[in-house]
């Protein structure tokens, strides 16, 4: 890059960088001094709307306000462990449980429909089976959505007033939110991992499915009655 754009851009990156290193994130000014003109808070302001009226899972509605940042990096250490944590957090502010802890608790060959509360069809699949939000109960599951909406309604807020947010911001503003609203706050990553929660519900769904009969036996079974009543009433 020998040009005056390519001199341009090693500078720019240069202090980037340097601002990076300092702070542990960096921030566009030139981009912060032309939110004057409401175009950048006006697209944040429906962006968040968008993900409020999203059939998004809870927890995946809070990731995509964080991405909204300012300064939103992947990659950056704070999105790493926000990334790792913001399930289990709004799942143990709900029930004093992680996600893994749900799944590894609740999933019971032996209750009905293995103890799952939310799914689609007759009975339930084992990609169903290993989401914990299908184990909640419908005061978890109101509760949950009352969390994340006042996690959307702030952010909401913060648009109309034209402030802009960092990651630091929103990673700050889950916690402070959990421990206002009087809920408990998750330290530690769990009693158990994700894979000894995967392994429970699968080895339960064999089970449960080995007790139970599938759609197609059941109607075959009920054809069977059927067909034996007609014959009943020929008879007679």
């Amino acid at each position: 890059m020998k040009s005056q754009r390519g001199v341009q851009f090693r500078i720019w990156a240069t202090k980037i960088l340097k601002e990076y290193m300092r702070k542990g994130f960096a921030l566009d000014d030139e981009r912060l001094k032309n939110l004057g003109g409401g175009g950048y808070f006006k697209e944040l302001l429906e962006r968040i709307r968008d993900i409020r009226a999203s059939e998004k899972v809870f927890y995946r509605q809070v990731l995509e306000i964080y991405a909204t940042s300012i300064d939103y990096d992947a990659r950056a250490e704070i999105s790493i462990q926000f990334f790792k944590k913001v399930q289990n957090k709004i799942h143990y502010a709900i029930h004093g449980q992680t996600a893994a802890e749900v799944i590894y608790t609740r999933a019971d060959a032996e209750k009905e429909f293995m103890g799952l509360t939310t799914f689609s069809g007759s009975q339930p699949t084992l990609k169903e089976a290993v989401v914990a939000k299908n184990y909640l109960n419908e005061k978890e599951l109101r509760a949950m959505g009352q969390l994340v909406s006042g996690y959307l309604d702030f952010a909401e807020r913060q648009a109309e007033r034209e402030r802009a947010m960092t990651m630091q911001d929103w990673a700050e503003h889950l916690d402070r939110i959990l421990t206002m609203s009087g809920e408990q706050l998750l330290i530690g990553n769990g009693s158990v991992s994700h894979k000894q929660a995967i392994d429970k519900a699968t080895g339960e769904y064999r089970k449960y499915k080995a007790r139970t009969l599938s759609e197609v036996e059941q109607d075959y079974l009920d054809s069977i009655k059927l067909l034996e009543q007609k014959t009943d009433k020929k008879q007679d």
